[in-house]
């Protein structure tokens, strides 16, 4: 009988090693990496939305933490040794195979992070850690999903499994950008400050009838103005509103979720 992700028993999670076997460009700017490793089959995966903290090597002395206490583990680690720690989304799962992909947005050597991806091949190691989902429409009538390019892995998750109508808005750079998804959704191609073109588009969208239910991530300042707007303007209760800063603009891109 086919487990459900409720009905899959969570081992105590601890950092794991992988191996990538794949790397597949889905556009110029964005990578799809397989990675694979027994441990994966204890990987604890509860929805559409699960990010992993991923471990990159900054040596070829590179160790994990070894127990689920890891985080004492890591800072106890010399700075010369310490792998670098980012939050990415699990694009998909299968715990038989013990394969995962991650997806990557690609900005060149401006991060550890996209350094890694842009130049990994078959055979390279990460860690991983299963680190929370936070998808849960619940009974909601309808749902808004709105995101940029690093929410994106997230979104296209969340529509495979989409069973209420939504309203998806996706702000992206530009065309280049813009991936075959499970759902209609409106792509907004980047003309101004981050998240201007999302507040455009939510002006002059006519909200349905019925409980709404908003997942919102990407740039920080793109899911706060999004959900300030739909509370101030919208009336929306905050209480049906789950969004998540993954990165700062201002800061070295820092992926979690999303890529």
């Amino acid at each position: 009988m086919t487990q459900s992700i409720a009905e899959v028993q969570v081992l105590p999670q601890r950092p794991m090693f992988v191996t990538v076997t794949a790397v597949r460009r889905l556009s110029p700017r964005m990578a799809r990496i397989t990675l694979a490793g027994p441990s994966v089959r204890d990987f604890a995966y509860s929805g559409p939305d699960q990010l992993a903290r991923v471990f990159f090597p900054v040596s070829t002395d590179f160790r994990l933490p070894q127990t689920d206490r890891w985080w004492p583990e890591l800072q106890a680690m010399p700075d010369e040794r310490r792998p670098v720690l980012r939050n990415y989304t699990v694009r998909r799962i299968d715990r038989a195979s013990g394969e995962l992909d991650i997806d990557f947005v690609l900005h060149g050597d401006s991060g550890p992070a996209s350094a890694w991806a842009c130049s990994a091949v078959p055979g390279d190691r990460l860690g991983i850690l299963s680190d929370g989902s936070f998808y849960r429409p619940g009974d909601a009538d309808w749902q808004l999903i709105i995101g940029d390019e690093t929410a994106l892995p997230a979104i296209a998750s969340i529509l495979e499994g989409l069973r209420t109508p939504a309203r998806v808005l996706l702000e992206v750079g530009d065309e280049r950008d813009a991936l075959g998804l499970a759902a209609p959704a409106t792509w907004l191609y980047r003309s101004g400050p981050r998240g201007s073109r999302v507040l455009e588009a939510l002006r002059e969208t006519p909200f349905p009838e019925g409980k709404p239910y908003v997942w919102v991530a990407g740039e920080s300042r793109l899911a706060t103005s999004v959900r300030r707007y739909l509370v101030d303007e919208r009336s929306l209760d905050k209480e049906q509103i789950y969004f998540c800063g993954y990165w700062r603009a201002d800061r070295a891109p820092a992926q979690p979720a999303a890529v």
